[in-house]
């Protein structure tokens, strides 16, 4: 997508190009999530917008050289506003034979491979199943290779130093980084620095990364071998001060917001589990701001003694992925009975079982919808894309507090571990989530009673009333209790009011109505998403209004309830398309509650949708190839 070229100062070409994609591949102690998170940083402070795609080994150490243990880290940065982290690398850098191997059919044709052939020895060879060795032989024809020994450099320019060989290879990330800042224009001070505080306490470390990092710079400056460099212009993003961010920090800024808004302590109740223990890493830093994190011994403790705050006045907030959602399911269903507020983020996973740790499925959508014993319903809200999850987070909070239930936040491993550019929001445009407590007592007979279900007539929520508060006694727990009084009760009629009442409440939450993206306003397909699907169900509706075709985007952040329009919304399109990571859950919903022929597209690979695939599906739907 180059756009013009000018001559640099070297006489080396400089190609000015509105977007790049990045992808640094190696094993996983090649330091490859550190390198890409750090050009992140430098896209970020230089202003493109951008988006990321970290992708981790399902194993927690696999055998080094191997495809298992393959860790990569993809960077999509721009001049314009972008939505995903990119289908396809236009830069691979590659590390070693098992990274070139696990990643190179990615890498279109006359893409540019970076590869470390310090690495490429027979045995590591032999480990991915080479039988030759393809920087030898033809199979990279198709590419602009260049051949780096990036390790034997990274230990020339840290002879000086002392630092034995082994220790000294360790650094040719920072190689490689340097290399890649030289080729993008991308400054040095500001990485130079970053670095020094990382190991502020072990400074010959600094040093030595310092080292490596410039010596890749300088490789780039004097080597013939790269006769071009780029250029990416910032993007032209709406006023204001912005900060790279991932979706589990925005999750945790958003609770630590909402307990400020709300003028409550915060209490999380956890217990760490891939891809969701950053939002306990994260908040553990923030006691100076009324937030407790507590660690527990397992997932059913983590959300009992959440619970268990949140009874005694406090936001219990509790974090989790899908195998931690099992657990926590009857003390789930206990808060719905307690009508008490509580906010339980799950960072979705694959599955079944513990499934795939580091990889991302929408898999958990029907759990949260019906995964309870009985009549069970609770609030469910999706966030779109990393930076959305701090709005989404004060969205649930604002849900549980005004309705006294729990709320479910559905993020998952794409948006947890992906970040993008955050507008950082004025303090005073957050809204007000300030909740009140019972104080007098409340029976309506006159008794002086404190009846603990007696409800509001607009929310119908119950009183919330702080545990010792004189004159406020009562009794909540997992038995039935009487309709106002709370007294316990096996009255059949009572139960049925009491779950058709909690069933009214969560029914009864507005919602805003559905907004559908047509720009032609004559598109006979509608293409609805939910969750991290958005970014690539986007990129994809741009790419077939591109090619002169119509097509209408629709969203849905609220799962549970449902918009009050998206009934007629389905209804108002000949086509629908459902695009997920699952076999089809949210289409199985649709279809069921508003009796719509939607076709489900789904995806269970452990990676995101990609916006070509995507294109070519909706692309069959309007010539009407898709089921109607």
């Amino acid at each position: 997508m180059s756009t013009d070229t000018d001559v640099g100062p070297a006489g080396r070409e400089v190609r000015q190009t509105h977007r790049v994609v990045i992808r640094f591949a190696g094993d996983s102690g090649d330091g490859m999530q550190l390198t890409g998170d750090r050009f992140t940083s430098e896209a970020a402070a230089f202003g493109n917008d951008l988006a990321t795609l970290p992708n981790f080994p399902a194993e927690i150490r696999a055998p080094a050289g191997t495809l298992p243990g393959v860790s990569s880290f993809q960077l999509h940065f721009a001049d314009y506003d972008i939505l995903t982290p990119g289908d396809r690398p236009d830069v691979l850098v590659a590390m070693n034979p098992a990274a070139l191997k696990a990643n190179i059919r990615d890498l279109p044709h006359g893409g540019m491979l970076i590869v470390n052939t310090d690495e490429f020895t027979k045995r590591n060879l032999a480990k991915v199943g080479y039988e030759s060795n393809p920087l030898e032989d033809d199979s990279l024809e198709p590419y602009t290779t260049h051949k780096v020994a990036m390790a034997t450099l990274t230990r020339g320019a840290l002879e000086p130093t002392g630092m034995s060989k082994k220790d000294a290879e360790r650094a040719k990330n920072m190689f490689a980084l340097g290399l890649l800042s030289w080729m993008y224009h991308r400054g040095t001070d500001a990485t130079e620095q970053f670095l020094r505080e990382k190991f502020a306490k072990k400074p010959d470390l600094a040093e030595a990364n310092i080292l490596a990092f410039r010596a890749g710079w300088n490789y780039g400056e004097t080597t013939e071998s790269f006769a071009v460099t780029f250029e990416v212009a910032p993007a032209r993003l709406a006023e204001g001060t912005y900060r790279q961010i991932t979706g589990n920090l925005a999750l945790a800024y958003g609770v630590v917001a909402a307990g400020l808004q709300a003028k409550l302590p915060v209490f999380l109740g956890t217990y760490p589990i891939t891809p969701a223990s950053d939002v306990l890493h994260e908040l553990s830093k923030h006691k100076g701001m009324g937030v407790t994190t507590f660690q527990a011994e397992d997932e059913i403790a983590g959300i009992g003694a959440a619970l268990g705050a949140s009874f005694g006045g406090a936001l219990g907030v509790t974090s989790t992925s899908g195998p931690g959602v099992a657990l926590k399911s009857e003390t789930i269903g206990l808060a719905v009975a307690l009508e008490l507020p509580l906010l339980i983020l799950d960072v979705q996973r694959g599955g079944p079982s513990t499934g795939l740790p580091t990889k991302t499925e929408q898999a958990d959508l029907l759990q949260a919808m019906y995964g309870r014993n009985g009549e069970a319903p609770v609030p469910i809200i999706a966030p779109q894309s990393p930076a959305d999850c701090f709005d989404a987070a004060l969205d649930a909070v604002r849900m549980a507090l005004t309705y006294r239930t729990p709320v479910f936040l559905l993020s998952d491993g794409s948006i947890a571990n992906g970040s993008e550019p955050w507008r950082v929001p004025d303090v005073d445009s957050l809204p007000d989530l300030s909740t009140t407590f019972a104080t007098e007592p409340n029976a309506p007979d006159g008794s002086g009673e404190f009846w603990p279900y007696l409800r509001d007539p607009d929310t119908l929520a119950r009183p919330w009333a702080i545990p010792g508060t004189a004159g406020l006694e009562h009794r909540i727990g997992g038995l039935e209790k009487a309709d106002g009084r709370g007294t316990i009760s096996y009255d059949p009629d009572n139960h049925d009011r009491m779950v058709r009442l909690r069933q009214a409440k969560i029914d009864g939450i507005p919602v805003p109505d559905l907004t559908v993206h047509d720009p032609d306003g004559d598109a006979e397909v509608l293409v609805i998403g939910w969750g991290s699907s958005y970014g690539p169900i986007g990129a994809a509706c741009r790419r077939v209004r591109a090619a002169g075709m119509s097509v209408a985007q629709a969203h849905l952040r609220h799962l549970n309830p449902m918009p009050r329009n998206l009934g007629d919304v389905l209804r108002s399109y000949r086509r629908v398309v459902v695009p997920e990571m699952n076999l089809g859950q949210l289409s199985m919903l649709l279809r069921a509650k508003f009796l719509v022929d939607a076709h489900s597209y789904t995806k269970v690979a452990g990676l995101p949708f990609q916006a070509e695939e995507l294109a070519g599906v909706l692309t069959d739907a309007v010539k009407g190839d898709l089921p109607a």
